[in-house]
C-alpha cells in the first residue's frame, strides 16, 4: 500500500491574494463544492480576520461542506486565532493554521522579535487554536529562508504543544528543487518528534518551480502539498494542483504514495475558477490547457492513430476532458437547465436566483444554437453577480463603426435604480463604449489589461472578456460574457467598476 498524500487547496484564500481575484461568498462556495466533489482533503477558505467578508464567506464554506476538512488561516495572534475558530464552528471536520515568520530577515525587518519570542509567541499560538479545535497546522513563514538549526528547534517545540501538521513554505519561490528536498529529508531525521505530525509544503513560483519543489519534497516525505486549481496565486503563482496530482499519479514508478482525489474533476474546477476568477488559462498549460491533449503534427498524430501511449501518457478523461456538450437550446424548459447545472455541481438556493439564470439562458438560447457546458458556467457567474444587487447596471448600449468614421458610443446606465445616458467617440467601438461608462461613473480607474477569450467554438460563440481596473491600490478584475463582443466588455468593465465600489480592503498575509 502507497501513503496516502493529502492535498490542501488553497485556491480560496492564496489563489484570491492575486491581484483582481477577489471572490464572493457565493463564489467562494460554488469553488468549495467543486473542491469537495473532487474529495480534496483540505480547503482552505480564507483568512477571517482579514475583513468581515472574509469571515463571513470562511463561515458560509464551514457551514455548507461535509465531506472535506475546511481551513481557516491566522496569524500567530490570540484575535486571529479566535476569529478563526468562530468561523469554522459550522464545519463537521475543522482546521486552524496559524503562522509566524523564521527567517532571520523576516524576524529582524518585518517582526523586529528576538527568535527566543517567536518560538514563544509560536508555541502559544498553537495552545491556543487548540482550544478550538485538534487539528491544527503550523507554519514558519519563509521556511526556504530559514536556518535549519532554528527551524528544528521552533518545530519540535509546537509539535510538543499540539500542532498536528508542519507545513514547509517556500514564501518567496527562492528555493531549486534538490535544496528543498534535502530541507524536508533533514528537517524529519533531526527533529525528535517528528513522526508525530504530518509534514506539508506550500511553494511559490517565483522561479517557475513550484510544482518540482513540491514534489521534491515529497519524494523526501511530504505528506501534504498546499496548491490551487490552475496554480493561481500573488506573484506568479502557487504550485498547480492538477500538475502535482497528475504527475504523481502517473509516475507511481517513482511516488511511494498517491491522493484519493477524483481527478475528473480536475477540468471542470479549472473552467469554474478561471470563469469566476477572470483569470484564463493558457491553451499550452498542463493538463487543463486547451491543446494538452491536442496533436498537430503529423508524426504524433499518426503515433497516437496506431497507440495513444506512443505520444500520450494520461488519458484526455481521466482529468475530466470530455465532448461534454448537451444540447440545450430555445426549446429546453426550465427542468432540463436546473438538471444539466445540478450535474456540473450548480444549485440554486432560491426559485427566483433559478428563474434568473433561466432567463438568461433563454436569451442565450435566441442567439446560439447549441448550448455548451461552459456557456453555463459563464451565465451562472453572471446571474450570481447581477444577483447580488449591482450598484451598476447596464440598460442599453449603441455602438457605430463604419470605415473611415470615427467609432461612437451610447450608453444608459442603472445607477443605484437611477437611469443615466452617456455618449462618446473613440478608438474603436470598446474604447467609445468604456468612455461613454466612465463619463457617468467617473471612476478615476486606470485600465491595466483587456483580455478577450472565446468560451466555446464556432462563429456564434460567447465572448469572455476580462478587464482589470486599479484604483488607489486596489485591483479588481471584472467579467462578462455575450455573443456580442462589445457588449460583452461592457458588461466586464461595469463589473470591475461594481467590485470597485463595493469592495472592502483586505490585508491579506504571505505564505
Amino acid at each position: 500500500m502507497s501513503d496516502k498524500l493529502i492535498i490542501f487547496d488553497t485556491t480560496l484564500r492564496d489563489g484570491e491574494q492575486s491581484p483582481g481575484a477577489s471572490m464572493t461568498k457565493e463564489e467562494k462556495i460554488r469553488i468549495a463544492k467543486v473542491l469537495e466533489r473532487m474529495k480534496v482533503d483540505v480547503i482552505e477558505a480564507g483568512f477571517p480576520i482579514a475583513s468581515p467578508g472574509d469571515f463571513e464567506a470562511v463561515k458560509a464554506v464551514a457551514d455548507n461542506i461535509k465531506d472535506s476538512t475546511v481551513c481557516g488561516l491566522a496569524r500567530a495572534l490570540d484575535k486571529d486565532i479566535d476569529r478563526a475558530g468562530e468561523a469554522l464552528k459550522g464545519a463537521n471536520s475543522s482546521r486552524i493554521h496559524t503562522f509566524i515568520a523564521t527567517s532571520p530577515i523576516h524576524m529582524e525587518k518585518k517582526l523586529r522579535m528576538s527568535p527566543e519570542q517567536v518560538v514563544e509567541q509560536a508555541v502559544a499560538s498553537v495552545k491556543r487554536a487548540r482550544q478550538h479545535t485538534d487539528n491544527v497546522e503550523f507554519s514558519p513563514e519563509d521556511a526556504g529562508r530559514s536556518e535549519l538549526s532554528f527551524l528544528c528547534r521552533i518545530i519540535e517545540k509546537v509539535i510538543d504543544a499540539g500542532a498536528t501538521t508542519i507545513n514547509i513554505p517556500d514564501t518567496v519561490g527562492y528555493n531549486i528543487p534538490h535544496q528543498f528536498g534535502s530541507l524536508l529529508h533533514n528537517l524529519l531525521d533531526k527533529i525528535p518528534n517528528s513522526d508525530k505530525a504530518i509534514f506539508s509544503v506550500h511553494c511559490h513560483n517565483d522561479l517557475g518551480l513550484a510544482v518540482a519543489n513540491s514534489l521534491s519534497a515529497v519524494l523526501n516525505g511530504a505528506r501534504q502539498v498546499e496548491c490551487t486549481i490552475n496554480g493561481l496565486g500573488e506573484r506568479a503563482g502557487n504550485a498547480s494542483l492538477e500538475e502535482v496530482v497528475m504527475a504523481i499519479r502517473t509516475r507511481q514508478d517513482v511516488f511511494d504514495c498517491d491522493t484519493t482525489l477524483d481527478t475528473t474533476q480536475i477540468v471542470p474546477a479549472s473552467r469554474l475558477v478561471a470563469s469566476i476568477t477572470g483569470f484564463p488559462v493558457q491553451p499550452n498549460k498542463a493538463i487543463v490547457g486547451a491543446n494538452a491533449f491536442a496533436h498537430e503534427s503529423g508524426i504524433h498524430q499518426d503515433g497516437v492513430l496506431k497507440n495513444r501511449e506512443t505520444y500520450e501518457i494520461m488519458l484526455a478523461e481521466d482529468v475530466g476532458w470530455s465532448e461534454n456538450h448537451i444540447i440545450l437550446g430555445k426549446h429546453s424548459g426550465r427542468s432540463a437547465l436546473k438538471s444539466r447545472l445540478k450535474d456540473l455541481g450548480i444549485e440554486f438556493k432560491s426559485e427566483e436566483s433559478l428563474n434568473q439564470a433561466f432567463a438568461r439562458f433563454k436569451e442565450l438560447a435566441d442567439k446560439k444554437h447549441e448550448i455548451f457546458d461552459d456557456d453555463l458556467q459563464a451565465l451562472v457567474s453572471e446571474t450570481t453577480s447581477s444577483f447580488n444587487h449591482e450598484r451598476i447596471k447596464l440598460v442599453s448600449l449603441k455602438v457605430c463603426s463604419e470605415t473611415g468614421e470615427t467609432p461612437s458610443a451610447a450608453v444608459i446606465l442603472s445607477v443605484n435604480g437611477e437611469e443615466e445616458s452617456a455618449e462618446a467617440s473613440g478608438g474603436g467601438p470598446v474604447d467609445a463604449a468604456f468612455k461613454a461608462i466612465e463619463k457617468i461613473i467617473n471612476s478615476d480607474a486606470e485600465l491595466k489589461l483587456y483580455s478577450v477569450n472565446n468560451i466555446t467554438s464556432g462563429t456564434d460563440a460567447q465572448g469572455d472578456v476580462t478587464v482589470r481596473l486599479e484604483k488607489e491600490k486596489r485591483v479588481v478584475n471584472g467579467q462578462g460574457a455575450d455573443t456580442d463582443i462589445v457588449i460583452a466588455s461592457a458588461k466586464s468593465y461595469i463589473n470591475a467598476l461594481n467590485k470597485l465600489v463595493q469592495a472592502d480592503e483586505r490585508a491579506h498575509p504571505q505564505l
